[in-house]
């Protein structure tokens, strides 16, 4: 990752900017004008800047010892210039300067025409310039440097490229890699389904039994191949790593990179309190932190509700102009052009994270190698003991996320990511043109798009609590959007299965078939598995007579085996001390699978008439006395937390 400059390093900037001068100089000389900087003050940033890869700027913010127009009017003088307001950026006329928006932006680097008619650089990140001055069509030593809020300069550059960014943010990721070009073929996609159909019907009609036999046979075989992975997953995650082990991959300790944390909001005014209560527990340094709430331009209430509440400096709201589609993924592709951090993670909008996670995430990329592009965390629930729905969600997320992924992982397959406490390498997501904004479950697809272009992603061991939904219908509508995406991103990735199997290779490729067509059979064809509970009690079968007794004993018994492995999994995922009273609740994880059957078929036909639209998932419903309890423990947590962060620096 690229090393920032420190606090000792200013030299190295401000040197081509004004020739001759001692810029570190100046620049010290100047705060301490400007916000009254004594030098035990710049003390402290030198020692704070020593364990953080951050900027003096945010350092001196982040420990308030100056505000933001004090670090505009030093730089001023540092660069013998003048400061920009919001209504000179508005007046002073755009320049070329072959600098696409989208750097413009991630720099906050807006190139302008001054007003003696001089080229010159509205400039919203002085770090940045460093980055950036080599791309310049200008001399940046002859250049005019005018320091402004990075806000200020971003909003400029949105004023004008609106448009173009709107239409960038839908097209991240190459078309053949992405589902966007299904939008023009709604005709075909239903002359296809309406053709199966047909099809089936028919085949129903006139060979009753065969056809049943059929999906009996592929339900059988794919409900084997479900079970084989699972249990060799549930194997391997047992003699998995431990954290401590992987620790000692790494040696020495380098100063903590910068981390933005993208946050999509949409109608969230129940939890935006909340929210960011529990962003403000995290213990990561603040001069390192860039959290960027994404909000959509048509949600006003949200809008209204975030500026009630006074952010601290290292939050901040990004509004995604409207466009379609209206999804997630293409919110997080506009915001991220407006973030500062080389590692970019994704929270959900009801998430509680570990206070010390992104210390941990960091460390990691730090040890790791560098084809190692995202790290996967914990997803967990706060709500456990709502309802039945509620457990029965939270064994589920237990058995995925503690077990079965990080087996799947150890065995060496390509895994799909979780939605949320996903952190990424910033070049890596770049890249790959970061999440196709027509998936509706565009975390499954980006993890088979980083394994398809020779990128990993770990497993690591830190936690994040959501809420679990815990209402039926809402349940099977957020089902029924991953399965929805399921269908997708296998349908895209198998355009060219030749390609796919060239990029993947012989063991990522067949477990990518094992995974998706086992998971979406099994759900789709739920009903016909279920009738073997006629054999176990005694009762008459479809197939009696058709197929000897014998034979429906041995799918029987196959049936309730595998039935047992999945509760003896979904068991051992809450055996540890803060689930194991779900323990008892493992095996009525077999009345909560009939959810998923509906949601499926509703996810089939989203996919036909409506492939893009998102079927948004409710939160705060659970805002209750489980989660104020956690909050009430939040200070003296982060407290403790933060302590042992900065000492394990």
């Amino acid at each position: 990752m690229r090393r920032k400059m420190g606090i000792s390093e200013l030299r190295q900037l401000d040197t081509p900017m004004v020739e001759g001068e001692d810029q570190r100089a100046r620049f010290e000389q100047a705060l301490t004008d400007c916000a009254g900087l004594s030098e035990k003050d710049l003390s402290l940033a030198r020692i704070v800047g020593r364990y953080c890869d951050a900027s003096l700027d945010r350092i001196l913010m982040a420990e308030d010892l100056a505000t933001q127009d004090d670090l505009l009017r030093a730089h001023a003088r540092q660069f013998r210039s003048r400061t920009l307001q919001k209504q000179d950026l508005k007046t002073l006329p755009f320049r070329d300067m072959g600098l696409p928006p989208q750097d413009m932006l991630k720099h906050a680097m807006f190139p302008l025409t001054d007003q003696d008619q001089k080229p010159a650089l509205a400039c919203g990140d002085i770090e940045g310039l460093q980055c950036i001055q080599d791309r310049l069509a200008i001399d940046p030593q002859t250049s005019r440097i005018l320091p402004a809020t990075r806000n200020d300069v971003q909003n400029r550059i949105v004023s004008l490229f609106k448009d173009a960014l709107t239409d960038a943010a839908a097209k991240r990721v190459a078309l053949h890699e992405s589902s966007r070009s299904w939008a023009d073929r709604r005709g075909l996609r239903i002359a296809v389904a309406m053709g199966v159909m047909t099809l089936i019907i028919a085949a129903a009609f006139w060979a009753p039994t065969a056809t049943f036999c059929a999906f009996m046979l592929w339900a059988a075989f794919t409900l084997i191949v479900s079970a084989t992975l699972k249990a060799s997953a549930f194997v391997a995650s047992l003699v998995a790593p431990t954290s401590q082990e992987r620790r000692a991959e790494g040696e020495g300790r380098q100063p903590l990179p910068k981390v933005s944390i993208l946050v999509p909001l949409f109608r969230e005014t129940e939890i935006a309190h909340a929210l960011v209560a529990r962003l403000s527990q995290l213990t990561y340094p603040k001069c390192l932190l860039d959290v960027v709430l994404v909000l959509e331009e048509e949600d006003e209430t949200t809008q209204a509700t975030l500026a009630a509440i006074d952010l601290p400096p290292w939050m901040r709201a990004i509004v995604v102009p409207d466009g379609q589609p209206r999804t997630k993924p293409r919110a997080m592709n506009y915001a991220l052009d407006f973030c500062e951090g080389e590692i970019i993670g994704v929270f959900d909008a009801e998430d509680a994270p570990d206070p010390d996670q992104i210390t941990t995430i960091a460390r990691r990329f730090q040890q790791a190698p560098s084809n190692v592009a995202c790290l996967q965390g914990v997803l967990d629930h706060y709500n456990a003991r709502q309802n039945w729905l509620s457990r029965c969600f939270t064994i589920e997320y237990a058995s995925w996320f503690r077990l079965i992924l990080p087996g799947m992982a150890r065995l060496g397959f390509a895994i799909p990511l979780g939605g949320t406490t996903l952190y990424f390498r910033r070049e890596a997501l770049e890249e790959l043109g970061a999440w196709d904004a027509h998936n509706v479950t565009e975390d499954a697809d980006l993890g088979f798009r980083l394994a398809r272009h020779g990128y990993e992603t770990e497993m690591i061991k830190t936690v994040t609590q959501e809420e679990a939904n815990c209402r039926p219908w809402a349940w099977i509508k957020q089902r029924s959007r991953w399965l929805k995406g399921y269908m997708t991103t296998y349908l895209v990735h198998m355009r060219r299965p030749g390609v796919l199997y060239r990029q993947l290779g012989r063991w990522k490729f067949w477990g990518f078939q094992a995974h998706f067509i086992s998971a979406l059979s099994q759900f789709l064809l739920a009903p016909f598995l279920w009738s073997f509970w006629l054999v176990v009690f005694g009762l008459p079968h479809p197939l009696q007579g058709v197929v000897s007794p014998t034979v429906l004993t041995l799918f029987a018994s196959l049936f309730l085996s595998i039935e047992l492995l999945n509760i003896t999994i979904h068991a051992s995922s809450v055996s540890g001390p803060r689930h194991r009273h779900l323990m008892l609740w493992a095996p009525t994880m077999h009345f909560y699978t009939p959810l998923g059957a509906i949601a499926a078929y509703k996810a089939l036909y989203e996919l036909i008439f409506k492939p893009f639209y998102w079927d948004k998932t409710a939160h705060g419903l659970s805002l209750g006395k489980e989660t104020t309890d956690r909050s009430d423990d939040a200070t003296h947590l982060a407290r403790i937390e933060l302590e042992a962060s900065h000492k394990g620096l």
